[in-house]
């Protein structure tokens, strides 16, 4: 039977990879998250007949917690994992819509928020790729899953000027290097480590823009449409996560291994 360990599944992305691959009764799935009981009820009632679902709450910025979370999915999992997907992180709202220039007229906030998304993006999935390896070693399919993004590809920023999100960029630019990384290890034990932008997805993180916002939004759309003629606007997680898994399942490590790709299983964005 695969098996997934899977961060932040209260919503969004982390849910829709819950529903999906827990709808075959084959594979077991386990989903992290920060706060158990409201994603307890929403499995109760909308998965109740899934059975191969288990929820562990850990905070992934508390050591010990990780720590916990990984030896009860052990002990779920029998000794073992064939993918571990780092979902979970923090898309902040400060940086959503200004540019790094701009965010510097506010020090204090900006050092705050800096370090939060660090944290949160960067160190916690460190922790998390190092206290699952264990189980991934006894796995099958051996494969760790950074959900990344194209905001981490200085290239996209320069080429098409995208300055927004300086702070949630640079932190998925230090994720795709840290995978990376970890490929660079562990190539000779036969795991895979690989960053995977899910595209533009709706998952409301826009929801509560001013006009003033969403205009310089619709600005940064129309660059979009500028890189990719076809864009039409964003995905559905339904299918952003289908095309995700896809690439997923056709992965391997000497032809994936410490890549960063797009949920095409290229560089192509959107």
């Amino acid at each position: 039977m695969p098996s997934y360990v899977i961060t932040g599944v209260s919503k969004g992305l982390g849910w829709e990879f819950m529903d999906q691959l827990s709808s075959d009764p084959n594979n077991t799935v386990v989903g992290i998250i920060r706060n158990k009981p409201p994603t307890a009820e929403r499995v109760a009632n909308e998965l109740a007949d899934r059975k191969n679902i288990t929820l562990l709450q850990a905070d992934l910025t508390n050591y010990d917690a990780t720590k916990k979370a990984a030896e009860d999915a052990g002990r779920i999992l029998g000794g073992k994992l064939d993918t571990l997907i780092a979902n979970a992180g923090y898309v902040p709202q400060f940086d959503a819509y200004d540019g790094i220039g701009t965010l510097g007229a506010k020090p204090e906030e900006l050092t705050q928020e800096f370090w939060k998304v660090v944290n949160i993006n960067v160190l916690a999935n460190i922790h998390l790729y190092n206290l699952f390896l264990p189980l991934i070693f006894k796995g099958n399919d051996k494969k760790v899953i950074c959900i990344s993004s194209a905001q981490g590809d200085p290239d996209w920023a320069k080429d098409y000027e995208i300055d927004v999100a300086a702070l949630y960029s640079a932190s998925k630019a230090a994720m795709n290097m840290i995978t990376s990384k970890f490929h660079a290890q562990y190539k000779k034990d036969g795991i895979l480590f690989m960053g995977i932008c899910p595209g533009m997805v709706d998952v409301g993180h826009f929801s509560s823009a001013t006009p003033e916002q969403m205009e310089g939004l619709q600005g940064m759309l129309k660059r979009f449409s500028v890189y990719s003629p076809n864009f039409k606007g964003p995905d559905t997680p339904h299918d952003s996560i289908k095309a995700v898994m896809k690439v997923v399942n056709n992965s391997t490590v000497e032809k994936d291994g410490g890549a960063f790709l797009s949920h095409f299983g290229n560089k192509q964005w959107i």
